[in-house]
């Protein structure tokens, strides 16, 4: 299996850090972030990783290389501007899968977790996504799904917990082709042919409609680096 860091976000909300520093460089305990998830995704024996990137993207390439010294094979997605999590993927997917019903981890770029990679459930054959949730963070307490069963459902009632997207998910190829999503999903702005601009929530909230996305819960500890004042706060702990 194959895996993706998603690397391409400007970070807005991390400015000033980010204005000279591509977000999945910001160290954690003496360590990029980026390389947390390079380590933890090479102890679960997953050594061919995509890294897409727009913003300072070449300091990415420079500090990482081929991957040769976290005993990688690192492979990189330049988008001419960030294409949002979708359209990354999308623009990606030549590289990570070559048959239609073959698996792969999407990991954010900007989060940090100490979740062994090894312990990755198993995407079954009715579902074409799994997503790891999450408790509900204080910045984002109304959550993001429901979990019903081991199917991801989109909040409806009040009879289920909703948690938090953790931005940890494998997919098929097949998730991305899903006609309601794309209907469904915002274009922004034509870049080329087949990279497209396109938000992922969209097509994860039609994925659940159709009860076609699996998910567990993630009790691991986990941070969503979106501010300054979190990653200070998680250099403390």
């Amino acid at each position: 299996m194959k895996a993706m860091i998603l690397a391409a976000g400007r970070g807005e909300r991390m400015r000033p850090l980010t204005d000279n520093c591509p977000k999945p460089l910001l160290t954690v305990n003496g360590l990029p972030l980026i390389v947390h998830h390079i380590k933890n995704l090479v102890a679960a024996g997953i050594k061919d990783i995509v890294i897409n990137h727009a913003w300072l993207g070449q300091k990415i390439v420079d500090y990482l290389g081929c991957g040769q010294q976290f005993s990688a094979n690192i492979s990189y997605s330049e988008e001419p501007v960030a294409l949002e999590t979708a359209g990354g993927i999308i623009k990606a997917l030549p590289m990570l899968v070559e048959h239609e019903d073959d698996v792969f981890m999407v990991i954010n770029g900007d989060i940090y977790c100490d979740f062994n990679l090894k312990q990755l459930p198993r995407l079954g054959e009715e579902f074409n996504a799994h997503l790891l949730l999450v408790n509900n963070p204080e910045h984002n307490p109304k959550g993001d799904f429901q979990l019903v069963e081991g199917v991801l459902t989109n909040p409806k009632n009040n009879h289920h917990e909703t948690y938090t997207f953790s931005g940890i998910a494998l997919y098929r190829k097949s998730f991305f082709k899903q006609d309601a999503a794309t209907q469904e999903s915002t274009l922004l702005q034509p870049v080329q042919e087949q990279q497209l601009i396109q938000p992922l929530a969209p097509m994860l909230r039609a994925g659940a409609e159709q009860g076609k996305v699996s998910a567990s819960l993630m009790t691991n500890a986990w941070t969503d680096v979106g501010t300054p004042e979190r990653l200070a706060k998680l250099n403390t702990i």
